[in-house]
């Protein structure tokens, strides 16, 4: 250094230090060494000559990943209708259409369809033929002279009285609207004192519905002095729910009650609590509510003491409003007496067709979905939605997806029906099916989009997303085997170019037989 020097002999000379060495990783030599180490390994295997044999590595092909299984549609439990089952029904009679008068004078109100259904004995009553003036001798200026003579006699067997006219039964009159005109035959009777104990007459006449406090047509039936109202009520409520109350003091009453209407179940489980032997009421009861469904199901079939039509797309359906409002609250919301619906014998329907709506009716009725050929589960789907039966709702979508997966599995083209169930699902709220058809969907996206690109390319966008996130095999794994495809294309092509250079190489000492060389030399 000459730093010394310069500030003896030149001490006003400015001195700029210049520094060329501050990095000094290049200076340590062990560094620079590890650093080439691996090279100069990995350029002496080229050398080695046992590595000449090592076969290239094999092309591995990616992973799929596994199909996602399809959602299963779960049933959930059936909805307990908000306080209006059976018994609470008759409780509070909503739309009743007879009334049992006492001669201490109470009043019971019933339904006619209830009890003809549980009992033959009341089955009996509201079929028989009633004629004008039995009761005052005089004929009711109600009845509309165009109308066929009243002959009303149906049986459950399917037998009629064979006459000119057709027969018209009881269920047909008594809603000529809350005024009492119309076509209801007031006045129309018959005496019962020879008919059966317990009964003393039967009449269609004008009664105060006790909800509404308005005067409607009514079956009024008579009953003597035999008949005490808490025990007829408890022979009434077994008939409306099939269960008896076994901690009652007057069960000597309620027998006697039930051998006079003959309601012979009734008096058989008495007789059985009296003696002791109770445990044998189950198959009673069980037998009860078989031979009921039994019953209902031909009352629907036969349209039997229907007290309400549904007008739908393809013709009118007779239904009965007390099996409507005991199981479902959007009936009970309708004829409770808010709505015009409520004093009209015919509701409206559109957009519904007459399979469809026997379909809930037999829901409701009978507690159990049935699908037929003719019924349309998009149409049933959205009826159940309107109706707010999301438990039917369940059972129409695990029907659909049942009818699809036959007919994938039989090789039917089931992409379009998917794409349009897909559509009719999300907009009524049918959840598990709308994951099916999102499921269907994703795992067989590329052919989807092959048929039908222009319902895919306008589908929504969180349908998109839903596509994107969850299609199966995944955009990466597509991209992978694309890739893998590729370089064994490549790879292939190769071998191939090797296996020719080998069968065009020769032995350097080798020439072929028929050389002319050889020739000259033999």
């Amino acid at each position: 250094m000459w730093l010394p020097e310069i500030k003896h002999f030149c001490p006003r000379t400015p001195v700029v230090l210049v520094g060329c060495q501050l990095d000094l990783r290049y200076a340590d030599l062990d560094a620079v060494n590890r650093a080439r180490r691996p090279l100069a390994k990995r350029h002496l295997q080229f050398w080695k000559s046992h590595l000449k044999k090592v076969q290239r590595p094999l092309l591995q092909a990616p992973f799929l990943p596994p199909k996602p299984p399809p959602p299963i549609i779960h049933l959930p439990d059936p909805p307990q209708c908000n306080g209006q089952g059976p018994a609470e029904l008759f409780c509070t009679p909503l739309c009743a259409d007879v009334v049992f008068q006492l001669l201490s004078g109470q009043k019971i109100f019933a339904h006619k369809v209830y009890l003809a259904t549980a009992c033959s004995k009341f089955y009996d009553l509201f079929t028989l033929e009633l004629l004008p003036g039995e009761m005052n001798g005089d004929k009711p200026t109600q009845w509309s002279a165009g109308l066929p003579d009243p002959v009303w006699s149906r049986s459950l067997d399917g037998k009629r009285e064979a006459l000119n006219d057709p027969p018209l039964p009881v269920r047909t009159y008594g809603m000529g609207g809350e005024d009492g005109g119309g076509n209801s035959p007031l006045g129309w009777g018959r005496k019962l004192s020879d008919w059966g104990r317990g009964f003393v007459s039967l009449q269609i006449d004008l009664i105060e519905d006790p909800l509404t406090q308005r005067q409607r047509p009514m079956l009024a039936v008579q009953m003597d002095a035999l008949i005490q109202e808490q025990p007829l009520r408890a022979v009434l409520e077994y008939l409306y729910t099939g269960h008896l109350n076994q901690s009652r003091a007057d069960l000597m009453q309620i027998a006697t009650i039930a051998e006079a209407l003959e309601v012979f179940d009734l008096r058989m489980m008495v007789s059985n609590l009296l003696n002791k032997e109770g445990f044998m009421n189950q198959e009673i009861t069980k037998a009860f509510h078989v031979r009921r469904a039994n019953r209902i199901r031909e009352c629907l079939n036969r349209g039997l003491f229907s007290d309400v039509v549904f007008t739908v797309d393809d013709g009118p359906v007779p239904a009965h409003k007390p099996l409507l409002i005991a199981n479902c609250d959007w009936m009970v919301a309708m004829f409770r007496g808010s709505f015009r619906e409520s004093f009209t014998r015919g509701v409206s329907l559109p957009g519904t067709s007459s399979s469809c709506l026997r379909a809930v009716l037999e829901y409701l009725y009978l507690g159990h979905f049935s699908p037929r050929p003719e019924l349309d589960c998009m149409e049933l789907l959205i009826l159940s939605n309107r109706l707010c039966l999301p438990h039917l709702q369940a059972l129409t979508e695990q029907h659909a997806v049942d009818e699809l997966l036959a007919s994938y599995v039989q090789g039917a083209d089931v992409d379009g029906q998917v794409l349009l169930y897909l559509d009719i699902a999300q907009f009524h709220n049918a959840t598990q099916l709308t994951a099916w058809c999102l499921h269907y969907i994703c795992t067989n996206y590329n052919a989807v989009c092959r048929k039908f690109p222009r319902e895919m390319k306008y589908m929504s966008s969180d349908n998109k997303s839903h596509f994107e996130r969850c299609r199966w095999p995944p955009v990466w794994y597509l991209k992978e085997e694309d890739r893998y495809l590729r370089c064994k294309k490549e790879r292939e092509r190769e071998e191939e170019m090797i296996r020719k250079q080998h069968s065009k190489s020769k032995w350097c000492f080798w020439r072929p037989s028929s050389s002319p060389s050889s020739s000259s030399v033999s």
